[in-house]
Parts: C-alpha cells; sequence; structure tokens
C-alpha cells in the first residue's frame, strides 16, 4: 500500500453521498497478508487510497489494528506506511467510553467497529470476523459485509449471478 493523491470520483464528488465504511481489522490484516494483488481486500484498500470511500477509525480501532499488525507479523514498513495512510486520508470518530455498548458478547472489540460505525455515521461495516453473523447482516440500518461484497458497492458492481 503506498501513498496516494486523491482525485474526484464517482463516490465521492460534491452534492454525491459518500461510501463511509468502518474496516475490521480483519480486512486490513487479510490485504497485507494477501499474496495475491488483485485481491478483494488489496483493491479496496487501494480504491480507498484513491478516495473511492471514507475510511472510519477511532482510538480504540486504531490500537487493536497496531496490535494485530504486531501479532501477525506484518512487515513494519508496510504497517507505518498503512497508519500514516490512515492518520493523512481516513476519518477520525471519537467515541467516548460511555458510547461503547456490549452487543456482541463473543468478542468484545467487535463492539467498537460497531461504535465506531454507528457514532461516524458509517454507510458499511467491512469483515470476515463470523461474531458479526447473529446480527443479521446490518446494525442499526448499516450494512454488515464481508470485502468482497463491499468491494461491489464501491466499485458500482452487481455481484456474479445476480
Amino acid at each position: 500500500m503506498t501513498d496516494a493523491s486523491r482525485s474526484p470520483t464517482p463516490l465521492n464528488v460534491p452534492g454525491k453521498t459518500p461510501v463511509r465504511a468502518v474496516l475490521d481489522t480483519n480486512v486490513v490484516i487479510a490485504a497485507h497478508l494477501s499474496r495475491n494483488p488483485h485481491s478483494p481486500t488489496v483493491e479496496l484498500l487501494e480504491r480507498w487510497l484513491a478516495g473511492e470511500f471514507v475510511q472510519l477509525y477511532s482510538d480504540d480501532t486504531l490500537i487493536e489494528l497496531q496490535e494485530k499488525f504486531l501479532e501477525r507479523q506484518i512487515d513494519p514498513a508496510s504497517a507505518d506506511q498503512y497508519t500514516a495512510n490512515l492518520l493523512r486520508f481516513g476519518e477520525y470518530v471519537e467515541v467516548a467510553p460511555d458510547q461503547i455498548q456490549t452487543v456482541l458478547v463473543a468478542d468484545p472489540d467487535d463492539d467498537l467497529i460497531l461504535t465506531c460505525a454507528l457514532v461516524s455515521a458509517a454507510t458499511h461495516i467491512v469483515t470476515y470476523d463470523p461474531h458479526f453473523d447473529v446480527l443479521g447482516g446490518a446494525y442499526h440500518s448499516i450494512p454488515i459485509l464481508d470485502g468482497l461484497h463491499f468491494l461491489y458497492v464501491v466499485r458500482g458492481d452487481t455481484p456474479p449471478g445476480r
């Protein structure tokens, strides 16, 4: 993931509602671990850097991401570059501790993703985590998608077979 300059695209031009997403750490880690330069998660991060959607993050989600970079032994230079891009191009969301509700008992860290999405008025939550399945595909009307299906949203594509 390299640094990129932003240019207007169909999803971030004035007058259009931008796509605003909270990416679970597993999506970002999947992109960094992928050996396929055409994987959906790699393409998602490239499209984010191109300004095709807004990536939302909070202190808690940033801390979790840093922990996962270390845990999964992601190349430090790559992790640092991604973090620098997130701080530069992402949208910071302030989440107060009293705003975090227990929703997904199986993994309290997942509640940080949900709260960040809710507080920031996200249009999408993107995750591969099966703990989110109990929510039935949405949280407070915010769609919960995996990386591939969110990529279809960003591209404006229709998934094959539909």
